[in-house]
């Protein structure tokens, strides 16, 4: 385990899947990270990788030929490399291995670079092609908050505020596949209130996101985290059934729509990465 730690905030990062495993505020001695308690869901912060959700059967295919690939990808169960560490910095790094190729056959690295500045909490994402052909891939993060995490506060008193949404609009999932159909919110005052049946029917998948920042409060005080992002085209809000967390999901990719064709090349939101080009993107969370 690895810990960053500034004047104002402590970090714990895991090797394995290069992951946030805590996010504590030393102003307001509050834990923000969901811990992963395995009787709902026994993850923190997941990196998605090389896809986003789930693939119709679990497979896809690429030049004729025929993968699988679990939800969400391998790297998230990965051992990554710490390449870089200071105080208030860490560079992790993940390689393709021959184990990776077999379902997975594109050379590549992937780095998450963790920096803490201030009151925020920085996580930026690097892919590079280290092949001699073009790479197709897809990323997305999966960062669970705690709700509630204050005294006196239950799941109901939270919601979350959007900066630059009114209405939302959402695709359904049937077995973890996009289907055809939409859904609308008329948001409150830029509010979405929280309440466990939001999720029952499995995420909320976003395709037409207009804002850059969520940020989770309660009604009954001042606490909470402005999550920021940047040139992410889907996005994804969930949680487990009845659990005491909220995931914000920026995505560049999404899961299969239920008549995909399954061809890699062709999957809604796929990016393609030439020859020795890099591709990033990154999230913030403030924590108050």
């Amino acid at each position: 385990m690895i810990t960053l730690e500034n004047q104002y905030l402590k970090v714990k990062l895991a090797d394995k899947g290069a992951e946030l495993q805590g996010l504590y505020s030393k102003e307001t001695e509050l834990e923000y990270l969901w811990n992963a308690d395995p009787k709902f869901w026994a993850k923190h912060s997941p990196v998605l990788f090389p896809i986003v959700g789930s693939l119709k059967d679990n497979s896809y295919t690429f030049q004729g030929k025929h993968y699988t690939l679990p939800r969400h990808g391998f790297a998230r169960d990965q051992v990554f490399i710490a390449e870089q560490q200071s105080d208030t910095e860490a560079v992790f790094s993940l390689k393709q291995t021959a184990e990776t190729l077999k379902v997975y056959p594109f050379n590549f690295e992937l780095k998450l670079k963790y920096e803490l500045i201030d009151r925020k909490l920085n996580l930026t994402y690097e892919v590079k092609n280290t092949g001699k052909s073009a790479m197709y891939f897809s990323l997305g993060a999966h960062p669970a908050f705690a709700v509630p995490n204050t005294p006196k506060t239950v799941y109901e008193d939270y919601y979350l505020a959007f900066n630059d949404d009114e209405k939302l609009t959402y695709w359904k999932l049937a077995d973890g596949l996009v289907e055809k159909e939409t859904e609308n919110i008329d948001l409150n005052g830029h509010k979405l209130n929280l309440k466990p049946e939001l999720f029952d029917n499995d995420a909320l998948v976003f395709k037409t996101l207009q804002s850059n920042c969520i940020s989770l409060l309660n009604n009954k005080n001042d606490y909470g985290l402005h999550f920021h992002f940047e040139d992410f085209p889907f996005f994804g809000i969930w949680a487990a059934p009845h659990a005491p967390f909220v995931c914000l999901e920026p995505w560049c990719g999404v899961a299969d729509s239920v008549d995909h064709n399954q061809d890699l090349v062709r999957k809604e939101g796929i990016i393609k990465l030439n020859k020795s080009e890099s591709w990033t993107r990154f999230w913030e969370v403030e924590c108050f």
